[in-house]
């Protein structure tokens, strides 16, 4: 084991990273859960074997429970593959000061899908009694698929349950409430929409206090396509419905901009309990992005209390204003040039963002300002083929193998005050290019793919960024090549990264107030397991990142490290 020390940096922050211990082979996903004062504890996904032939045999999901105490060092590792035989792990869910682990399973006798919970004991990692049924979901066909999700409600007081059956006719969504005892309320609600299920997908619920239900979809419509009947999906709307706790719909909010096509949108609860929209807008569909809206809304009516709608565009982006701490290369000079004079013309012909701007975040500012945190993210898949002959007469075969794409580019930052008047715009060059492979034997169409609120990507590892606000500063973690060292404002030349193991994980430091930015090094990837920024996790003013290590032969190698900013 190595126990990797600790470096403290200008903007106060120290690292500190834990022994490597190993996962188990298979393991497909990990994820810091939440900390305590007696440790942090981490969720880890693995396949088992699920039933046995002599021809074959099958598999099921489930799951490992880690915890490492203060100084990330192991204290124990619980393999719940014994409780969870004969069903499919979902997840681990904590909630106030309680441990859940929930799964899922058929009942034959029922014909029903259940979702059952059971308590973990934080101290020894095991459960805590039986498995309780919290939910029995009949189905027509056990092939029926059945997509839930349970969540705490905004302010943690209670457990919300939302599940729906795909396929159905129409979109139906049952919404229940528990405790932290899983209790049930007396009452549950029913919610259906007028959409076709292929026309409609759930992005995001929100479930405020008063039991209000906020459904955030996106509506798509057929078009032609380029041979004759052929016909695809393409985006059309966002459609933000409020239900009360019933199920009966109570407002629905105006998406539309004076026939402007909203491309990206975020929902979020307010400090002062109000409804926060912010949404990106292109002039014509497909364009570029070169508007935001943001709104503050009453979750009680739906009555906006405030509005502002900006054009946005490269001539906006603040002047110089950050140190990157490092001297820049003459031999990138030329081509730092080029990159300027880019630059140049996109802000003297007021050129747009590009159309795939995504919200990453929403913080709220000393001064009762927003600033705004959006990331050029794309998602596609695509398959490629080979043949290999066959031999001894034998005939040839056709593999096919789909590449999961994830582009992650600039940041774009932004700040409104409080009378909603942007005050800087901030662009931090960032290429990264993440590709997961899958192999299939038979062809997969490719395409742009979207998560949903029921079916989150947790992809990609190790592009993205993640970030942390502490007092006026909001940090922002990443990786990144050695050849951006430098970069650190718009018009500076950016080397693309494609392999992560010997990159380096940078700090971004931007004042809230001014937006200033500083770019430091805080470690290198080749010095422990490679970092995943973007599944860190925050505990009150600590940030957990996940240091993951893949290898061909042998097991996976993981670290968990502790950013402590004073």
């Amino acid at each position: 084991m190595l126990v990797l020390g600790s470096s403290t940096y200008a903007q106060k922050q120290t690292v500190n990273w834990g022994d490597e211990f190993k996962l188990k082979k298979g393991t497909s996903d990990i994820n810091v859960l939440f900390t305590d004062e007696t440790g942090v504890y981490i969720e880890e996904e693995h396949m088992t074997l699920g039933t046995y032939f002599v021809v074959g045999a099958t598999f099921r999901e489930s799951a490992s429970l880690v915890k490492l105490n203060p100084k990330l060092q192991e204290i124990y590792r619980s393999d719940f593959n014994r409780e969870l035989k004969g069903k499919n792990f979902e997840y681990f869910l904590p909630f106030q000061k309680k441990l859940f682990v929930v799964a899922s399973d058929y009942s034959k006798a029922d014909r029903a899908f259940q979702l059952l919970v059971g308590e973990v004991d934080k101290q020894s990692g095991e459960m805590k009694g039986s498995w309780k049924t919290i939910a029995s979901i009949p189905k027509e066909e056990k092939k029926d698929q059945v997509n839930f999700r349970l969540f705490p409600n905004t302010d943690s007081s209670r457990l919300v349950l939302i599940s729906t059956i795909a396929g159905r006719e129409k979109n139906t969504y049952r919404v229940e409430e528990f405790d932290q005892n899983l209790r049930s309320s007396s009452s549950s609600a029913t919610i259906s929409n007028e959409f076709e299920p292929r026309t409609y997908t759930l992005e995001d619920v929100l479930y405020t206090k008063d039991k209000k239900i906020i459904l955030v979809g996106r509506v798509f419509e057929y078009q032609s396509g380029k041979k004759k009947k052929e016909k695809y999906l393409d985006f059309s709307r966002y459609n933000i419905r409020i239900y009360d706790e019933k199920g009966k719909q109570q407002t629905e909010l105006n998406t539309e901009i004076n026939g402007k096509w909203v491309s990206s949108t975020k929902l979020m609860m307010g400090k002062d309990n109000d409804l926060l929209l912010a949404s990106f807008y292109s002039k014509e569909k497909r364009g570029t992005t070169n508007g935001l809206l943001v709104q503050r809304i009453d979750p009680a009516t739906g009555k906006v209390l405030s509005a502002a709608e900006k054009e946005i565009n490269y001539s906006m982006v603040t002047a110089e204003s950050g140190d990157s701490g490092l001297e820049e290369d003459d031999r990138e000079a030329r081509a730092e040039r080029k990159e300027r004079e880019r630059l140049a013309k996109l802000q003297n012909e007021g050129e747009g963002f590009s159309k795939y701007m995504k919200f990453r975040n929403i913080y709220y500012t000393p001064d009762n300002g927003l600033v705004l945190l959006a990331e050029n993210y794309n998602h596609y898949t695509y398959t490629s083929s080979s043949y290999s002959s066959g031999m001894n007469q034998s005939a040839g075969r056709w593999t096919y193998t789909t590449y999961m794409v994830y582009e992650c580019g600039e940041l774009v930052m932004c700040k409104l005050n409080s009378g909603n008047e942007i005050e800087w715009l901030q662009i931090l060059p960032k290429s990264q290019r993440e590709v997961i492979t899958a192999s299939r034997s038979s062809p997969t169409a490719g395409g742009v793919s979207f998560s949903s609120f029921f079916l989150p990507d947790g992809r990609p590892y190790y592009a993205g960024f993640g970030s942390l606000q502490f007092n006026d500063n909001i940090y922002l973690y990443f990786n990144d090549h050695r050849k951006n060292a430098t970069v650190l404002n718009a018009g500076q030349k950016v080397s693309r990264i494609d392999f992560y193991a010997k990159s380096d994980c940078y700090v971004v430091t931007m004042d809230v107030l001014t937006g200033k930015l500083n770019r430091k090094v805080m470690f290198a990837n080749d010095d422990q397991p490679t970092a995943m920024p973007r599944k860190s996790s925050i505990v009150g003013k600590e940030l957990y990142l996940i240091g993951k290590t893949d290898r061909i032969f042998g097991k996976t190698k993981l670290a968990v490290g502790k950013v402590t900013t004073k």
